[in-house]
């Protein structure tokens, strides 16, 4: 395969952000009076939308939320990034070994994007490479995100790999037409769809994106 396109989800794939995201979940249950774990929280919440996650609070809490809720939402997030984000163990060396064309494609957004990659020191392999769904406006399960990307970056799906932990974002490779790696460090989740090839390292990845980019 000639060397293309490498797009990479960054919450749980490159920085250790997915547990810091859902005890924002966590804790907005318990502000309004409702036990969430945070293991409930990660298999309900991870790789949803806001609109999914928020919709999903409302129906625990049951009673409808402020329209700008959102906006809590993501300020508790971000407080969270500024203190305890780290990068997943071996991102550094995997974006800095792989070679050809890298990109981010995300859920979140630009902000939280920029500012947890500045903080794990992973920006400068993505600067100008960087593609929210909310300036694409379209969010994993959906594959335009990813169709958005290869084509701004001049790559036709198929010469395009997918690194991805999450089950919309592994939806979303799939039905781009891609090459999907899944990122499972605690074993294969329930539900993961058929197609994807599963890693529970990102050194075990780096082996495989070498085979299957032409990387060294």
């Amino acid at each position: 395969m000639h060397p293309g396109l490498i797009i990479f989800d960054c919450d749980g794939t490159l920085v250790d952000s997915e547990t810091l995201a859902n005890q924002v979940w966590v804790d907005l249950a318990a502000d309004h009076g409702v036990t969430l774990t945070l293991a409930e929280a990660l298999q309900r919440f991870k790789g949803g939308t806001m609109a999914e996650c928020l919709a999903e609070l409302e129906k625990r809490i049951g009673r409808a939320l402020p329209e700008d809720f959102g906006v809590e939402v993501r300020r508790r997030r971000i407080e969270n990034l500024k203190k305890f984000v780290k990068p997943i163990p071996g991102a550094a060396d995997l974006v800095s070994v792989v070679s050809g064309a890298k990109c981010i494609a995300s859920n979140s957004t630009r902000a939280e994007l920029e500012l947890s990659l500045s903080l794990t020191g992973l920006l400068p392999h993505f600067e100008g490479r960087i593609y929210s769904a909310y300036d694409v406006g379209a969010w994993k399960p959906d594959p335009g995100l990813f169709l958005h990307a290869a084509q701004a970056l001049g790559f036709a799906p198929e010469a395009c790999v997918v690194i991805e932990d999450s089950i919309p974002g592994v939806r979303a490779g799939l039905a781009a037409g891609m090459k999907v790696f899944a990122f499972q460090p605690h074993g294969r989740e329930a539900g993961l769809p058929d197609g994807a090839i599963v890693v529970e390292s990102l050194g075990e990845l780096q082996g495989l994106l070498a085979g299957a980019t032409g990387s060294a």
